[in-house]
């Protein structure tokens, strides 16, 4: 599930893509107060439970939990290809699921990605656009980060269809996206200094510039896409 430390990542990915261009945003006001609130919550909250895990977790324990969790994410990623009609890169998806779960002792490693399986980024966002939905104004959500309204429904729906909505009952579903949001956040733990000045407008222009930035360079994702990291460099 998205959150809004991983958009942080953008903003190191497009510090080198020069000025962004105006973005709309008719919601600002709401959004800067959002913002503000996740600021909170990470400040006081979700940044020290993360150095805490940071210094009782060692490094393989934090690889093998990272790689658990995205596993998960192929799973979506390999539904959301199948509804896109991109059948190899589902079945791609599907495929590392497979080895990972069973040779990889239930995604702890990442054993496919040593085979040279590939992996096909998406969510649901990114489904809807190419079945034409309008993107609608950017948003900041609270703890998931930018998104827009395409990607917000695009976000409900990753988070039922994906294992950990499926696991157990909701204190289990809900405990596991809260190791999630503490693996992903302690992974960027260096990144906090990288913020400065309007830091509201910088991650929102970080997160849509992305999007162009990824068409020009090629890669397969439609414009101002929801999905958070690059695309395979290829053709359908």
């Amino acid at each position: 599930m998205r959150n809004v430390f991983i958009a942080l990542m953008l903003l190191m990915a497009s510090s080198v893509a020069g000025s962004a261009q105006a973005t709309e945003d008719p919601l600002e006001g709401f959004n800067r107060a959002i913002y503000g609130f996740n600021n909170g919550a990470d400040k006081y909250l979700v940044r020290p439970i993360a150095v805490g895990y940071e210094a009782v977790m060692p490094t393989p324990a934090r690889m093998g939990v990272n790689n658990f969790f995205r596993n998960f994410i192929d799973v979506n990623a390999a539904l959301n290809a199948f509804l896109q009609g991109r059948f190899k890169y589902g079945a791609n998806n599907l495929g590392r699921v497979v080895v990972n779960s069973t040779l990889g002792f239930f995604g702890v490693f990442d054993v496919a990605s040593h085979m040279e399986i590939p992996q096909y980024q998406t969510d649901f966002g990114h489904t809807l656009a190419t079945w034409g939905v309008a993107q609608g104004p950017f948003v900041m959500l609270p703890f998931l980060g930018p998104s827009t309204l395409r990607g917000t429904a695009g976000t409900v729906f990753d988070a039922f269809a994906s294992p950990t909505g499926q696991i157990g009952g909701r204190d289990a579903q809900w405990g596991l996206r809260a190791i999630s949001l503490v693996d992903i956040r302690a992974g960027l733990l260096g990144a906090d200094e990288l913020l400065s000045g309007d830091q509201y407008i910088f991650l929102r222009d970080a997160y849509m510039q992305r999007r162009g930035l990824l068409i020009n360079d090629g890669a397969v994702m439609d414009d101002f896409s929801e999905f958070d990291e690059g695309w395979e460099g290829e053709d359908f």
